[in-house]
């Protein structure tokens, strides 16, 4: 594996096959983080959020871009763990190589549960990534990654050892800090193979994850500010420095994309529950 294909920008990616139909595996990976979706919220309950009102389907008027956001929020006034924030959305062109999938679920400062961050994309080649975002700071809470990240540890040193998958280093410095000891970020074929791989991954990380969340032990009281305050944070800075922000720029300018960010990162969620 050399380390240029590992470094590669997606703008590479596509300029090396800028119209490759990605269709059929637009279908195959919505459906994935649809059924994903609708495990987490039945466990979860979530509402409609009015910031993602028109964004059901939309699409620039030639057609170049297209799109769809759903926004959730649960209710916080509950003990127990409650998603505070839960986006499903895409973005792309399914007939021109590049698709951005996304499914996130934050949760709310009553459990210290990690959140979750589930991502296909085509470039056209696959893009797969998972993270399960640290509510602690893991080079000093030992405590917190021995309870969810080691057990965790194998699967993902099976996954980062499969040479189908080449690991896929972002170029945002940020995003490479916000990476967890389990992410999974790779570029990969686009074979029935990597996604059926793909798919029992994304099974089997929700089955854990939802596992954390029926065991979790409640924060205390008093910490629970200062935990609601880093997520929002974290939520803030992960979605404005993503380096796709720049490449969708490109196909809907700066003022499009900054009101996209702004709603799949839920600034208005947060200042209603800060």
């Amino acid at each position: 594996m050399s380390s240029s294909a590992q470094t590669k920008t997606i703008h590479e990616f596509l300029a090396e096959s800028p119209d490759v139909d990605s269709s059929e595996l637009w279908a195959e990976f919505w459906q994935i983080l649809s059924e994903a979706k609708e495990r987490i919220v039945a466990e979860l309950p979530v509402q409609p959020h009015p910031a993602s009102e028109g964004l059901d389907y939309w699409a620039t008027e030639d057609g170049s871009y297209e799109g769809s956001m759903h926004t959730f929020s649960g209710d916080q006034s509950v003990e127990g763990a409650a998603a505070e924030w839960l986006v499903h959305s895409w973005i792309g062109n399914r007939k021109s190589s590049i698709l951005d999938m996304n499914l996130q679920v934050w949760l709310g400062p009553q459990v210290d549960v990690p959140h979750l961050i589930l991502v296909f994309g085509t470039i056209p080649q696959v893009f797969f990534y998972s993270e399960c975002v640290a509510r602690r700071d893991l080079m000093v809470d030992a405590d917190h990654l021995a309870r969810y990240y080691e057990p965790e540890n194998e699967k993902f040193l099976a996954l980062r050892g499969d040479d189908r998958f080449t690991w896929s280093v972002s170029h945002g410095t940020y995003m490479r800090a916000f990476l967890s000891p389990i992410a999974h970020s790779y570029v990969a074929e686009r074979t029935d193979d990597v996604v059926e791989t793909l798919r029992r991954v994304v099974t089997d990380r929700v089955d854990t994850w939802l596992g954390w969340v029926r065991d979790a032990v409640a924060t205390p009281v008093e910490d629970r500010p200062a935990l609601h305050a880093r997520d929002h944070r974290v939520r803030t800075l992960g979605y404005t420095l993503d380096p796709m922000n720049e490449l969708s720029k490109k196909f809907l300018g700066a003022e499009r994309v900054d009101e996209l960010v702004a709603v799949r990162a839920g600034f208005t969620q947060m200042k209603e529950n800060s």
